[in-house]
């Protein structure tokens, strides 16, 4: 991504499309093996990774697996993937969860080839770790956000609810 966008800057938003796409493919792909598979899928993985991706999915939905697309490696995007595909995840909501993290991603990169050269690959070693986990932050932050507002909108109703069935 960083070596085709700094040599063709024009043609940089075809390079991220590309490249989502391609990851897209793979992660269907993987995502279609493993829920074939069945749980021989995740023999490659510690049981405790497994219950724990599990959980993550489980609980947090799409926004787990975006976040997964977001973080730096080591960080086991794969374990997600195959986990995803196993507890046969929405395939929709997953795909859609792929694609903006990827797409994400990859934009990013073609930005900094296109914004500072040679040196995007550099920079992006030195800084994208902050950048994901910021990006992620900032996640986590609006899913809290939107849960305490839904909660505070429920909590409303009931109490107007109680107000108008005890007059």
């Amino acid at each position: 991504m960083i070596v085709l966008s700094t040599a063709h800057p024009s043609w940089m938003l075809l390079y991220a499309f590309m490249a989502t796409a391609g990851s897209a493919v793979g992660c269907w792909i993987l995502y279609l093996v493993s829920r074939r598979a069945g749980a021989r899928a995740l023999n490659r993985f510690s049981e405790r990774k497994q219950a724990r991706v599990k959980h993550l999915i489980e609980r947090y939905d799409m926004i787990a697996v975006l976040v997964a697309t977001l973080l730096p490696p080591p960080f086991p995007f794969k374990l997600f993937v195959v986990t995803a595909g196993v507890f046969r995840f929405s395939l929709l909501r997953f795909m859609l969860a792929i694609i903006a993290g990827r797409a994400f991603r990859f934009l990013l990169e073609g930005y900094f080839a296109v914004r500072y050269g040679a040196e995007a690959k550099e920079i992006l070693a030195k800084y994208y770790p902050w950048i994901g986990l910021g990006l992620v932050a900032a996640i986590l932050l609006f899913v809290i956000v939107k849960r305490l507002l839904k909660r505070s909108q429920t909590d409303a109703a009931e109490q107007s609810l109680e107000i108008t069935s005890g007059n």
